[in-house]
């Protein structure tokens, strides 16, 4: 098996727009019905060997599961007890999408609420009101997916280094990268907000605090292809002259962030080494130029059976 396949958006990009679409409508079944946590943690989807899940989620009378199977193609709606029920992921409107992801839930008698209009998108059309057909292509889901349990296994190795707050490693369906975020302990200046399509108050409770976060696009999001990324909010002086690895990274102005196509990641000899050095390097540079206190915030990385010495 590949475990880095090409994911050259270019070649799939319809369909990951409706993928992206149809885990907004999943996210927004967990967001709706579980208390908030901060930073959002309570909203996002996780990576799973199967495709993404939206974890359990505590729907009034029953705790059910959302589930994107990529490898039989279908949603699966799971809830206590042994209830089930599934449809096939195939060419269809996120509209039909919707609907038959609602009678999913009712089926394991979960209740099918969520606000019906997609968040960070520009020009976003409701949910229900959406009727143009979308494609699927089947194999280039399944390779994302391939590169993201890739991905995913190199963010939860570069978690183990942190004694900090750090998030879980999931997927924010809203801008639709996985991502990791650590955190300095200090308070941030008040997020701007002006994220499209989604409230301030959501922007300024999630960058309450200083962060380090690094992630994964597919592509799209101001990215052409698939690639990493890194960025600090707020950004400190002398953050974007850093020297970085590997060679192929670099900081864009224009998204204030440095970036790393996934292609050279996929190329190196060693893709798993090639990108925890940009997660560490990235850190890094945030962590030295923003006088995080090191000392008190990291140890070595995570082994297997070992705990950690201290």
């Amino acid at each position: 098996m590949d475990r880095w396949p090409s994911i050259t958006y270019s070649e799939w990009r319809e369909t990951c727009t409706a993928l992206h679409l149809w885990c907004q409508i999943v996210g927004k079944y967990r967001l709706a019905h579980t208390p908030w946590v901060n930073h959002s943690w309570h909203a996002t989807l996780y990576v799973t060997p199967r495709g993404l899940t939206t974890g359990p989620v505590p729907d009034e009378a029953v705790l059910a599961t959302l589930s994107l199977d990529f490898c039989d193609d279908v949603l699966v709606a799971e809830a206590e007890g042994g209830a089930r029920a599934s449809f096939r992921l195939e060419p269809m409107s996120v509209a039909e999408f919707l609907d038959r992801t609602r009678k999913a839930i009712l089926a394991v008698g979960g209740q099918p609420t969520i606000h019906g209009t997609p968040n960070e998108v520009a020009d976003p059309v409701p949910f229900a009101e959406d009727h143009a057909e979308r494609p699927y292509d089947a194999d280039a889901v399944r390779r994302f997916h391939r590169a993201l349990v890739s991905a995913s296994r190199v963010f939860e190795q570069f978690r183990t280094s942190f004694l900090g707050k750090v998030s879980p490693v999931h997927l924010f369906w809203g801008s639709f990268d996985l991502a990791i975020i650590r955190f300095s302990g200090r308070q941030a200046p008040r997020h701007p907000g002006g994220v499209p399509n989604l409230p301030d108050t959501v922007s300024q409770e999630a960058y309450s605090h200083e962060v380090s976060s690094a992630g994964f696009w597919p592509g799209g999001a101001g990215a052409d292809d698939a690639t990493f990324y890194s960025y600090a909010y707020p950004a400190p002086e002398g953050f974007s002259d850093r020297k970085v690895a590997p060679a192929d990274a670099w900081f864009d102005q224009t998204l204030g962030e440095f970036l790393l196509p996934y292609e050279a990641v996929r190329r190196s000899g060693d893709p798993g080494r090639t990108l925890l050095l940009f997660l560490e390097s990235t850190y890094r540079a945030a962590a030295d130029t923003g006088n995080w206190p090191r000392v008190d915030l990291e140890c070595e990385q995570g082994r297997l059976c070992v705990p950690r010495k201290i």
